[in-house]
């Protein structure tokens, strides 16, 4: 095992913009790193060629002390010892589930009880020991989804690549594949590079989230560090459920701001302040804003039950919009007072 680096990744297909600018980052040795970002972004073409099936344009892509691409040489898919799931599941509809998961072991010439054994464990795994004799038609997306992970654990990869893999199943069966995926990376110790446009997977699978937008990375740290504090507000807008309003504020303010300093902020909108004053984007979270008789007076825009809370957007003063967590209905229309108890300038 050795840690996988990205050093100066570019990958033009032709015209305008690259659809990879220049991504440097390096994934842990058996850390699990999900890229995150909106349709377009890269984060597939990033996957494809940590794979081998696209050359950078410029450069280059080392597992520990070996080069796997560059401009001038690519080392081919088979020789990477890396595994890849894909949203299709890509599943040979002739072959029997455990047919399928040992295909990788017959190419490498593996038969017999080694075989056997290999596959059985790997079926256990995923939960899928009493499926071993049936077609892909006859399982569910899910169980196909697991047969596809099974097939990546038989040949005992350094790096298993996933794109997108749950895209294709319904909200219940994304909950229960996620702990598959959990439980998968901690038995197997592999090295995982996870594709997706959702932020709630990416946050819960993840050790280290890298943010793309345009084809370029914008942060990569662990989970709760992207969460807290994102760089700029495209992670600060791809991240949670925030809003990211614009707070007139002096040079010297500080990255955590707490309610002083954001009542100060929202009270001077639109008012000509000192001469170091401008106007900032703040990150805010909605749970960090509460119904307080102390605090300042919003307008209630809407008000949504979520089962366990009630989602509102709010009306600041100069009609930005800001979204807040309450336990009770509150009435669209009606004005009520609010403290926000923190928030990050971007």
């Amino acid at each position: 095992m050795a840690q996988l680096i990205l050093n100066h990744l570019t990958k033009h297909f032709g015209g305008g913009r690259p659809a990879v600018s220049d991504v440097s980052l390096t994934v842990r040795e058996g850390g699990f790193l999900a890229l995150l970002g909106p349709s377009g972004c890269g984060k597939t073409t990033v996957l494809r060629m940590i794979a081998g099936f696209e050359q950078p344009t410029d450069g280059s892509i080392d597992f520990g002390e070996r080069r796997l691409s560059d401009a001038s040489r690519a080392l081919p898919p088979e020789r990477r010892n890396m595994a890849m799931v894909f949203q299709s599941y890509a599943l040979w509809p002739h072959m029997t589930v455990a047919e399928n998961v040992g295909y990788p072991l017959k190419v490498r010439g593996i038969s017999g009880e080694a075989w056997r054994r290999n596959v059985g464990e790997a079926l256990a795994l995923v939960k899928l020991t009493d499926y071993a004799d049936r077609r892909p038609a006859a399982l569910s997306g899910g169980q196909r989804q697991r047969v596809a992970l099974a097939r990546c654990l038989v040949t005992s990869p350094d790096v298993v690549l996933l794109d997108e893999p749950l895209a294709n199943l319904d909200q219940h069966l994304r909950k229960s594949m996620e702990e598959t995926f959990r439980i998968f990376h901690e038995r197997s110790g592999a090295t995982m590079i996870y594709v997706t446009h959702d932020q709630a997977e990416a946050m819960a699978l993840a050790t280290d989230v890298a943010v793309m937008s345009e084809g370029r990375l914008m942060q990569m740290a662990s989970p709760a560090e992207i969460y807290a504090r994102p760089e700029g507000a495209v992670v600060g807008g791809l991240i949670g459920r925030g809003s990211v309003l614009r707070l007139p504020l002096s040079e010297g303010a500080p990255r955590a701001l707490e309610w002083p300093a954001l009542r100060t902020a929202l009270g001077g909108m639109g008012k000509t302040g000192a001469a170091d004053e401008a106007v900032r984007d703040v990150l805010v979270r909605p749970e960090h804003v509460s119904l307080d008789g102390e605090g300042m007076a919003f307008r209630v825009i809407s008000c949504v039950f979520e089962g366990e809370r009630f989602a509102l957007t709010l009306s600041l003063p100069d009609g930005q919009a800001l979204k807040a967590y309450c336990d009770r209905v509150t009435t669209p229309g009606e004005t009520a007072r609010f403290v926000i108890s923190r928030g990050w300038r971007l």
